[in-house]
């Protein structure tokens, strides 16, 4: 599976971005999943949005500012985040894994398919 990821930029804290990634083939009852790395950070789970149920998992950083949902185009997904803080600054990867559990969801090393990211920056 190969992702495509889109939509990072420069915006002003308070503004909104809302990233894309797009997916070459479906993951048959898959979790795709966005994660984000500020430089001297570690990755950290964001969000992620699986059609088994149309189940989501966010973040507590980013809950009720982030929404993650799938695009009508299929194989994609959406990231719309508002009320952007200095600290979502980070480059955006995202990612897709089998299943739809929520036993390690929020685990990177669950995701064996990684998009090339994209950067958001976020100004005060």
């Amino acid at each position: 599976v190969q992702l495509q990821a889109s939509g990072g930029g420069l915006v002003q804290a308070g503004g909104s971005l809302r990233l894309s990634c797009s997916a070459s083939r479906t993951v048959s009852g898959g979790t795709m999943g966005w994660f984000r790395q500020a430089p001297g950070s570690e990755r950290e789970f964001v969000a992620a949005f699986t059609r088994v149920g149309g189940r989501r998992w966010y973040a507590d950083s980013v809950k009720g500012r982030f929404y993650i949902g799938e695009d009508t185009a299929g194989n994609s997904v959406y990231l719309k985040m508002n009320t952007l803080k200095p600290e979502d600054s980070a480059t955006y990867y995202c990612a897709v894994r089998q299943g739809s559990s929520d036993a390690r969801v929020v685990l990177g090393a669950e995701y064996p398919y990684w998009g090339q990211g994209t950067l958001v920056t976020v100004s005060s």
